[in-house]
């Protein structure tokens, strides 16, 4: 299948007019810098989940890859995420969220698959994660690594413009909300909800919103 050109033109262009923020004073952090990326790919069914919303003009035929954490993981066991994780010395974050995505699903993709940058969060358990997104095209050949991800899940695009999106919380432990991200019949926390709602802000819909203010429900500050 000929890529979405409508879609990937799109979100190039939205990001290229961004003012990504940054995180300051990252030296102070526990944990240090990680990198996840959103990867959007070609005909995105998303057959695996239950009560998906209609789709919508250009986002029929195009999904995010997401993944469900290891059940053994020591942190966030069964959890959705971005494909993701440190960022090693000398490596951009762009460069790191490739490697992982080809180290967590065997997705191999170019330098120029990149389109551009979300903002930086910060969380609760002392990392700075910058999200990154790509254009994956069809990414038909994926091979899970077992030692990290449970499962891979095609959710298509159109998924994330629900109308019951996001899922705000207020919380005595912030001023500011916990957001959440509808799936299905289920949803997703913060920080990865978080990276979701801008990306259909910004990406899709072309409001350049932030997000790093929201907070995380308690079982993910570790």
């Amino acid at each position: 299948m000929q890529r979405d050109d409508q879609l990937h033109t799109l979100m190039a262009t939205h990001l290229a007019g961004f003012e990504v923020h940054h995180a300051q004073d990252t030296h102070t952090l526990r944990q240090g810098a990680a990198a996840v990326v959103l990867a959007v790919i070609d005909e995105g069914t998303g057959g695996d989940l239950e009560g998906l919303a209609a789709p919508a003009d250009w986002s029929t035929q195009a999904a995010l890859l997401l993944t469900r954490r290891a059940r053994h993981l020591k942190n966030h066991a069964g959890q959705w995420a971005l494909p993701g994780g440190r960022i090693e010395p000398g490596e951009t974050p762009e460069q790191a969220a490739l490697r992982e995505l080809h180290e967590e699903v065997g997705l191999a993709l170019p330098p120029d698959a990149v389109l551009g940058r979300l903002d930086d969060f910060v969380t609760r358990s002392g990392f700075v994660i910058t999200p990154v997104v790509v254009w994956a095209g069809e990414a038909r050949a994926l091979a899970p690594n077992a030692d990290e991800v449970a499962s891979v899940h095609r959710i298509p695009v159109h998924e994330f413009l629900r109308a019951d999106a996001p899922m705000l919380e207020a919380t005595e432990h912030s001023p500011h909300p916990v957001l959440r991200m509808p799936v299905g019949t289920s949803w997703i926390a913060a920080p990865t909800a978080a990276f979701l709602y801008q990306f259909r802000e910004l990406c899709l819909n072309g409001r350049a919103t932030r997000v790093a203010h929201f907070d995380q429900p308690q079982f993910a500050w570790k």
